[in-house]
């Protein structure tokens, strides 16, 4: 009998794991076929009214991680190259202690943005919120989101399914931060799989709120 349990676990458990494979593989295909065409460099972006900064890790003195300074100063060229007209910076904000859009703002601020061309997004808590914020709260149709090479494809796929006609840059100069990398590439791989289950589920941001008009104050100024 024990023997027959057994097999039972062994057959259920490399079900579970073929399931858990398919799911990300479908995931991954489906990331990759809505992303591709719409990836590029700073230099080829097409322009858009609005760059949308993916939130990271903030240092508790304040200071983004290279990872999110990279993501800023890729949004900083874009703006200083004519290919948008405002930023978003859009960030986990859960608690008073830890501010991402706060450091986003001034990180920019200090290197010469304009501040009435930035907008903060304080309820980013994931990029599926992010980008559902981006057009339901912030009324943004178009845009260029930035965030690291290993994340773009997911970034751009999930706006564009949730209605933003959206093209990505994506970093690469923190390779060489190997281990970090590393790991967040395989975090990627369950990520994949949470945006495809958030966008069969359609379900609504953590924090939806009201329309707030921003971007199009950002926009209007001269």
């Amino acid at each position: 009998m024990m023997r027959v349990w057994f097999r039972r676990g062994v057959v259920a458990g490399a079900l579970s794991v073929a399931a858990a494979v398919l799911t990300m593989a479908a995931g991954d295909l489906w990331v990759r076929a809505e992303a591709r065409g719409h990836v590029h460099t700073v230099a080829a972006a097409p322009a858009a009214p609005v760059a949308l900064v993916l939130g990271a890790k903030v240092y508790p003195d304040g200071r983004p991680s290279p990872f999110l300074a990279a993501r800023l100063e890729i949004a900083r060229q874009l703006l200083r190259a004519g290919k948008v007209r405002a930023i978003l910076v859009s960030g986990d904000h859960m608690d008073w202690g830890y501010n991402e859009p706060g450091a986003m703002f001034q990180w920019l601020v200090d290197r010469g943005v304009p501040s009435q061309r930035i907008v903060l997004d304080h309820a980013g808590f994931d990029t599926y919120d992010s980008c559902a914020r981006a057009r339901k709260v912030f009324g943004v149709s178009a845009a260029i989101v930035v965030t690291q090479s290993y994340h773009i494809d997911r970034a751009v796929a999930l706006c564009r399914r949730l209605g933003v006609d959206a093209s990505g840059v994506g970093d690469d100069t923190v390779r060489i931060y190997r281990e970090p990398w590393r790991n967040s590439v395989l975090r990627e791989r369950g990520a994949v799989v949470k945006a495809l289950a958030d966008v069969l589920s359609g379900r609504d941001p953590v924090f939806l709120g009201p329309r707030e008009p921003g971007i199009e104050a950002a926009l209007n100024t001269g």
